[in-house]
């Protein structure tokens, strides 16, 4: 886990003593080699791996040494939910080797790696097809040297656990290494390289020792904020009134000379536009540099968001709603006017929900300089490294392939650390002051500069004949859109040539047969502005699913009809949601399925239950159509009739997600996907008051706490399909289902998020 060399300095390795050495000539390392990351998990003596003797490299992604050690390359950040390990074991088990001989290294920067990226629950999905080439590529050079060797025929070889065998005769894949192998594959070649059964998967789907587990629970895993160098400095960042458009006037700092260990204050100019108006504190010790902020005078001339508000917000997303502003998805039949014309009855409902934080454990940090060679060395945690890096070179104003950003484990993610911009204010302060800077954000910081979820305006429309069946279905979502703000060339463009953000609509586009079937994508030019709208844990489908499934229990019993049985006869497989290979192999029939598990397992319909409690139900398919998880829950509560505040007993969770790699790691992230879902329900939310949110700690923006926490249980489809993600699907379902519950128990149809028992008793009388 350590860049300093010798044994001296890696047996005295702990997690706060770590990281970089630096000499009185410079800092001792140059451009990073793949086996340098910062974080790197170590095998149990706490030993860095480094490969011994001859290596094997049969693709960038891992490399086989002498000893028959396998070393695996991981592009994705590591923020708790053990993707190395998850990773590992795909190429592992097509590779052919022992659990015990593999070992993994998260990657800092190169181009050669591609896009760095760690959200949209795309790792896994994304890795599959990846590494299975890579192992397989790896275990038919294998099986092909020792067939040269033996002088027979390589199809009467086999490799079972680092070795390759004809039934009589063995030899290790280190032996293979250690006498050289020099072997390549084409992108042809890898594609048609034979991969293993689904049956002969002996690692994948098993339980297995997460890789990187030992150095967590030891204390030696290295996170962004235990980084520190040699001669670095502090700072603390003083916040300007708005996101956008604040400039600094004058500083006085004439107070702030009298506090002990206190450097200098720095006024950041960045050409890049992503921290306006912001000033920096340095000190020798990061209480120096925050008790000098005490004493600091900022004059500030504010943006022209000062004083925007989340009222004007809203509004501003139901007068978009109101045009004909926006992109209309691409389903099977986007114009809906004739069939709400000739409907013999329509429903409509408007759903909201208030804007969102992350509060990630770890607070945003950074530490940047530049070293020895003249490369700009950035030290955090960080979920999106390719988005980050193009804004980092302009904020700089040096070419991207001078800056290298090392890989540390993340205090919690969330999306959060998806936006690097945390990393910026450290490299223009260093670049100022000429060494290295270590910004600390405080909580209250962070919460300030957080991407929040934007607030969403929601309006559903729905049609039906004379016969009560459905002809057609709007949905019109108006929101801020970080990928609009962050990444534009990631917005598809809708069937009348507009772009839009996937990560503000998708949901919204749902599995249902509902005849013509209109999704309107609106960027809430107010709330882009006011803010930088982020990506937090299921992003668009956290908001969409609560008003789409919100909206389909509001339909059923408008017509009738036992919710349940309603969305089963809508999940139609049939024309564009009959689904095809490789992500959505059965469509909607897959979905109906994870539905009638989850009310089987949970009694729905069928429980006898006491007055004022009741469950509900709801179904969703993850993240995107383009790698739907089939997701569904059923949510058992009891609201309080005199006061209207809801206990939430149990939740039933069912997935298909294809094929599980990591059980253990799967089961983990749905429960605590199927969690923060509850904790956005019922107790998250802020809001927007002169330009910024009111809540800046843990006093005032309550999440959920584990004395509220109730017993979750979890199940998965048995299934041989290509695996999809699990990070973020069981945040979708379980606010619907809340408020469906909450309306099975009380007859209050709430459509806010946060629901407050207020909201539930005013839902009551009205």
């Amino acid at each position: 886990m350590s860049r300093l060399k010798g044994s001296d300095t890696q047996s005295q390795m702990t997690r706060r003593g770590f990281l970089v050495s630096m000499t009185a000539a410079g800092v001792a390392f140059g451009f990073p080699q793949a086996s340098n990351a910062a974080m790197n998990p170590a095998v149990p003596d706490g030993t860095p791996i480094t490969p011994n003797g001859q290596t094997f490299e049969p693709s960038m992604w891992y490399w086989i040494d002498a000893d028959g050690q396998v070393n695996v390359n991981i592009i994705r950040a590591e923020m708790g939910q053990h993707v190395g390990t998850a990773i590992a074991r795909i190429l592992a088990d097509e590779l052919e080797v022992a659990w015990e001989d593999v070992h993994i290294t998260h990657v800092d920067t190169a181009e050669k790696w591609g896009l760095m990226v760690t959200g949209g629950s795309w790792s896994i999905w994304q890795s599959w097809p990846v590494y299975r080439q890579a192992g397989a590529a790896g275990r038919t050079a294998l099986i092909e040297a020792a067939a040269t060797k033996w002088g027979v025929d390589a199809s009467g070889l086999t490799a079972r656990d680092g070795a390759v065998t004809d039934g009589t005769q063995s030899i290790s894949y280190g032996d293979l290494v250690a006498e050289g192998l020099d072997r390549s594959f084409t992108e042809d070649e890898l594609a048609a390289l034979p991969l293993k059964p689904h049956a002969d998967l002996r690692l994948v789907g098993q339980d297995v020792h997460p890789l990187d587990l030992d150095t967590k629970t030891t204390g030696q895993a290295i996170y962004g904020l235990d980084a520190k160098v040699d001669g670095m400095v502090y700072g603390v960042p003083m916040l300007p009134p708005t996101r956008y458009g604040s400039k600094v006037n004058s500083v006085d700092d004439s107070a702030a000379k009298e506090v002990k260990g206190y450097l200098e204050t720095v006024v950041l100019d960045d050409p890049s536009g992503t921290v306006p108006g912001w000033v920096v504190v340095l000190g020798k010790t990061l209480h120096a540099a925050r008790m000098a902020t005490y004493e600091i005078s900022v004059d500030w001339t504010a943006g022209e968001t000062a004083d925007v508000s989340e009222d004007d917000i809203q509004a501003r997303s139901r007068e978009l709603i109101g045009s004909d502003a926006g992109s209309i998805l691409h389903t099977e039949q986007p114009e809906t006017s004739a069939v709400f014309d000739a409907a013999a009855e329509t429903l409509e409902a408007e759903y909201t929900t208030q804007s969102v934080l992350h509060f990630q454990m770890e607070p945003v940090n950074a530490t940047v300089f530049q070293n020895a060679d003249g490369i700009w060395e950035t030290h955090a945690g960080n979920q999106w490294q390719s988005l980050i890096l193009p804004t980092l070179s302009t904020a700089l104003e040096v070419p991207a392939d001078k800056i290298v950003m090392r890989s540390y484990m993340l205090g919690g993610g969330f999306g959060r650390r998806l936006n690097g911009d945390y990393i910026l204010p450290a490299a223009l302060a260093s670049k100022a002051v000429g060494k290295p800077v270590k910004l600390v954000f405080s909580r209250e910081e962070d919460a300030q500069f957080d991407s929040i979820r934007s607030p969403s305006v929601q309006k559903l429309r729905m049609a039906f004949d004379d016969a009560k069946a459905v002809t057609g279905m709007e949905h019109h979502a108006a929101a801020g859109w970080p990928t609009q703000v962050m990444a534009p060339g990631f917005m598809p463009k809708g069937v009348n040539e507009e772009p839009y953000d996937p990560f503000a609509i998708d949901g919204a586009d749902h599995w249902y047969t509902v005849g013509a079937h209109r999704v309107r994508a609106i960027s809430n030019d107010l709330a882009n502005a006011t803010f930088r709208p982020g990506w937090l844990r299921s992003v668009g489908p956290g908001w969409t699913n609560f008003a789409v499934e919100s909206f389909m229990d509001e339909a059923a019993h408008k017509v009738g009809a036992d919710p349940l049985q309603f969305r089963l006869d809508h999940l139609k497989a049939e024309g564009i949601n009959a689904g095809s290979a490789p992500n959505a192999v059965g469509g909607a029939s897959r979905q109906a399925t994870v539905l009638q598990r989850v009310a089987e397992m949970s009694g729905y319909g069928t429980n006898d239950l006491p007055e004022g409690t009741a469950i509900g139900i709801a179904t969703t398919f993850g993240q995107s159509r383009s790698m739907p998880t089939w997701t569904a829950a059923a949510v058992k509560l009891a609201v309080d009739a005199e006061t209207g505040e809801v206990a939430v007993q149990k939740m039933w969770l069912a997935f298909d997600c294809g094929t599980v790699v990591d059980p253990d790691g799967a089961h983990a992230q749905c429960v605590g996907a199927a969690l923060w879902g509850l904790s956005m329900a019922l107790h998250e939310g802020t809001r927007i008051e002169s330009g910024n949110v009111v809540d800046l700690n843990l006093g005032s923006y309550t999440p959920l706490r584990m004395v509220d926490v109730p017993d979750v249980e979890v199940a998965f489809v048995e299934s041989t399909e290509a695996p999809v993600g699990l990070g973020e699907p069981g945040t979708t379902v379980i606010a619907p289902a809340i408020a469906n519950a909450i309306f099975n128990a009380t007859g209050a149809r709430v459509r806010h998020l946060p629901i407050t028992s207020d909201a539930i008793l005013a839902a009551k009388e009205s």
